[in-house]
């Protein structure tokens, strides 16, 4: 015996009694108030199931629970128990060969859909397979968000309705002047580029929307950060978007400045300045085990500190008692390319 209780009504109901018959008129209380018509009845060992064809748009729908109207308690499809109302079995023929019609069109434009998507799909595969490094990690993507939040039932959501992808990442870090230094790629997103702490969401906690950058996530362009597993993978996730019409905004210089700097050989490196018309770096090997970052660290503080740069206000630097961040030797590419998308600047051996 299949039984389902409804809480806040305080009773039990028995979902292997039959309600309604064949050919009877319900309707759904609480949304739209539209009507049905009973097409088809069966039973299994989990209840009654009811198949229904709305009276207006001659859509299909299922129910296994019918209750009577006059026990009305929230929202649920209803049967009127003190005058109930049929339909002919002529009629129901009718409206189930209707019903079947749209269907029929519905899977049709599915199908016509879909064949247009993967032709989309081809094209992004195509791009992404040429244009992909190999040593990526993360793409960084612009989403255009559409508020479909209701306040009268306290639902919050949104849809994405446009993704543009702006760059890719070597590291999987959430960085927001990495996002910021993206956002100048394309038009529509070129005001989040301009530093902002406002734009900044850290919501990586339970039931958050993660980091990113933007006004609300409900509503207008927002800026994240996706990690890849493999090329692969990024391919298959990513080949519709990347196949979309205006969906890549990558500056061409962006892509070989980060190259150019993975080339330094390590007798390079012993010590890197990196320029721009405000701020100023250098990036020496500190000892066998540490590099250091010395310059005008105090804007960008935060972001060294979120890259586990361990900052000491006494290092000892051209024979003199310098502030500074101290590193591990493998994160000098990584701070490298981070410090020149923060600055937009270039790299010289010093």
């Amino acid at each position: 015996m299949a039984k389902q209780f409804l809480l806040f009504a305080g009773k039990e109901i028995d979902t292997d009694t039959q309600t309604v018959s064949v050919n009877q008129i319900v309707q759904l209380e609480g949304y739209s108030y539209s009507k049905y018509v009973v097409y088809e009845i069966k039973k299994d060992q989990w209840g009654v199931h009811y198949k229904l064809i709305n009276l207006k748009d001659y859509s299909f729908h299922t129910s296994e629970l019918i209750q009577p109207l006059s026990e009305k308690f929230g929202i649920g499809i209803y049967y009127d128990d003190k005058n109930p109302t049929f339909k002919t079995s002529e009629e129901v023929a009718v409206l189930l060969a209707k019903a079947q019609a749209k269907h029929v069109d519905e899977m049709e434009v599915q199908r016509a859909e879909e064949k247009q998507r993967e032709e989309i799909r081809v094209i992004g595969r195509e791009w992404l397979t040429n244009n992909l490094p190999e040593d990526t990690k993360a793409l960084i993507i612009a989403c255009l968000k559409q508020d479909e939040s209701d306040s009268q039932t306290d639902y919050y959501g949104a849809s994405t309705v446009r993704t543009v992808i702006l760059g890719f990442s070597k590291h999987t870090r959430d960085i927001f002047s990495e996002m910021r230094k993206c956002a100048s790629n394309f038009e529509e997103t070129a005001h989040l580029s301009e530093h902002n702490e406002e734009y900044e969401n850290r919501e990586k906690y339970s039931m958050g929307k993660g980091y990113y950058l933007g006004e609300s996530y409900y509503s207008g362009w927002i800026i994240k950060k996706e990690s890849i597993g493999s090329k692969e993978q990024a391919i298959q996730h990513f080949s519709y978007i990347a196949g979309c019409p205006d969906a890549i905004h990558i500056k061409a210089n962006q892509q070989s400045k980060q190259s150019d700097m993975t080339e330094t050989t390590e007798n390079e490196q012993t010590a890197i300045q990196i320029e721009s018309d405000n701020l100023s770096f250098e990036i020496v090997d500190y000892s066998e085990k540490a590099i250091a970052l010395f310059g005008d660290t105090k804007a960008i503080k935060d972001l060294l500190k979120a890259m586990g740069g361990k900052f000491n206000p006494r290092l000892t630097h051209k024979d003199e008692k310098q502030a500074g961040w101290i590193f591990s030797p493998s994160q000098r590419t990584e701070l490298e390319i981070v410090l020149n998308l923060n600055n937009n600047s270039h790299v010289e051996d010093n």
